[in-house]
């Protein structure tokens, strides 16, 4: 697994949900941003001790931000999917969080090319994402955000949120069938 210099930015495998990579989405009227719910098996206990540590450095490298001391209800970016999402059987076993960027991050596949087709990465798939921690103290909102960096697509995954594709609904036509009969 690659490591990074900067011990708040982990490499995180998982499979994508309410991915907007390709163009930037505001959520309740805040300003646009590309943004990524990714999903972590709780099985995964590498990937979750990584991500617990970079959090941890955040923590202490954010202490100034917070008057000096660590808050006590900090907000945490890592999740709980049986607790906070019980409905969504996508979640799970597993945890969650979302990050976000202001920035497009640069998609590419397993071999590090980049993706242009859109209908390549969606949500449902599986891949790496590229996570910066950061504290965060605005309008005495305090806690740990998770910040968006680069994508990899790894491998296919039934499709999350309702949407089929269209060779599922629909069977090719010849040119001399009657559309309308």
């Amino acid at each position: 697994m690659k490591e990074f210099k900067d011990k708040k930015k982990v490499l995180i495998p998982c499979r994508f949900s309410f991915l907007h990579c390709w163009e930037p989405d505001s959520v309740n009227g805040s300003e646009p941003k590309y943004s990524v719910s990714a999903i972590i098996p709780k099985s995964d206990a590498k990937t979750v001790s990584r991500i617990k540590a970079a959090i941890e450095v955040a923590k202490q490298e954010s202490i100034a931000k917070w008057g000096g001391k660590i808050p006590p209800n900090l907000k945490m970016p890592l999740r709980d999917g049986d607790i906070d999402r019980p409905d969504d059987e996508a979640y799970a076993g597993c945890y969650f969080l979302n990050a976000n960027s202001r920035e497009k991050p640069q998609i590419v596949d397993k071999a590090v090319q980049p993706i242009i087709d859109q209908t390549e990465v969606y949500s449902g798939c599986y891949g790496n994402i590229t996570v910066t921690f950061f504290g965060y103290n605005s309008n005495g909102n305090r806690g740990i955000a998770a910040g968006l960096g680069n994508i990899q697509k790894v491998k296919d995954g039934e499709p999350l949120g309702g949407r089929a594709r269209a060779s599922d609904e629909f069977s090719a036509l010849d040119d001399d069938e009657d559309f309308l009969s």
